[in-house]
């Protein structure tokens, strides 16, 4: 073969774009590894970067007398055992509740009150709760046979949830461990963060305007969103413990999950209220009621006044990235959907109020 046989010229044009496809298709390839790689630690590492920004003003607090790391190690080292404790006190009140009810259906030796005298007077329900209650306290066996059936679907879901929340706890404990470090860190991943948004974004001014966006949305979530449930659920628990409801602390509980999941309490509280009639006298009954009314309906007050404090975004659009964001990605979703919509939020207004001009201005200028 002739070495001297000329070789066809490619052109430069060509050549740059066959660079261009290669280094595209890197990037990509390496974006790809990255995302499989973090993918299962998506979820922790939010949850950690939201942490962290709703702990570091109180980080701010401490450092002035236990120093930066001291400070970091103190909320972490709080926070897991808050969540522990929290997680052991569940997992053992349920747990001897479970073992007394298997314990007494397998010797037959569980006995069940008799049902309140108004339990029937209740309408459209009663009648049929009296019967199953009054053939669950003559004859628990009988009832189970009757009943089990119909229970087997709500005990498999009660079964899978405490599954979820067992995961969801050990992964929240984790998440408090990285949110620590991420706070001893505030600086450096405050300012990365304003970079790549910068980055992002081309233009200094609104990639340090998102980046604060985004920080003030997650703390007015915390506040106006948590904090309210947190103060809903106190109030209505109070009421259970005075009026002496059973499980008292498991529907606190389950009034602070309803709340923050912006479900509304009446759902919990109307159920509570007609027992606490059928068990109570008139009196300790209807105070007991005003004052659930009272604490239901105070999230109409709380709301309107801690959630989007001093952000430049309407109330509505931030509750509607609550509701929305818990419906898409459940809890987490909480912080997320406010954060993306406050954020679309603000470009969509942004683009509307800029003129022509002013772009062609802003690249001159290299803006």
């Amino acid at each position: 073969m002739d070495n001297n046989t000329p070789q066809p010229d490619i052109p430069p044009s060509t050549t740059g774009m066959f660079d261009l496809i290669l280094q595209v298709g890197l990037v990509a390839a390496l974006i790809y590894a990255c995302s499989r790689i973090l993918s299962p630690l998506s979820e922790i590492l939010l949850w950690s970067a939201i942490l962290a920004v709703m702990l570091y003003p109180l980080h701010r607090r401490l450092l002035v007398r236990v120093g930066e790391s001291g400070s970091a190690l103190l909320i972490g080292l709080v926070g897991i055992a808050v969540m522990l404790a929290a997680t052991i006190l569940i997992v053992t009140s349920l747990g001897s509740s479970a073992a007394t009810i298997l314990s007494g259906l397998r010797d037959q030796t569980l006995t069940v009150p008799p049902p309140p005298p108004r339990l029937a007077d209740l309408p459209l329900v009663g009648r049929k709760l009296a019967e199953a209650w009054a053939l669950a306290a003559d004859n628990a066996p009988a009832a189970l046979a009757r009943y089990g059936p119909m229970l087997k679907r709500p005990a498999a879901w009660l079964l899978s949830t405490a599954r979820r929340f067992a995961t969801g706890e050990v992964s929240f404990v984790l998440s408090f461990a990285i949110a620590a470090f991420l706070v001893g860190y505030g600086k450096a991943a405050a300012s990365f963060t304003r970079r790549v948004l910068v980055r992002a974004t081309g233009s200094p001014a609104r990639g340090i305007a998102l980046a604060g966006l985004a920080v003030d949305t997650i703390r007015g979530v915390a506040l106006g969103i948590v904090g309210v449930a947190v103060v809903q659920s106190l109030l209505l628990g109070a009421g259970f413990f005075v009026i002496g409801l059973p499980a008292a602390g498991l529907w606190t509980l389950a009034s602070l999950l309803l709340c923050i999941v912006q479900v509304p309490a009446v759902i919990l509280t109307i159920p509570v209220m007609g027992y606490v009639f059928a068990t109570h006298d008139t009196v300790p009954a209807l105070v007991f009621s005003l004052w659930t009314l009272g604490a239901g309906l105070s999230d109409n007050i709380l709301k309107p006044l801690l959630l989007g404090r001093g952000l430049d975004v309407p109330m509505p659009v931030i509750l509607a990235g609550v509701v929305g964001g818990v419906i898409a990605d459940g809890l987490l979703g909480l912080f997320i959907g406010p954060v993306v919509l406050a954020t679309g939020y603000v470009l969509l207004v942004g683009w509307m109020t800029r003129h022509p001009g002013e772009d062609a201005q802003a690249m001159a200028s290299g803006e």
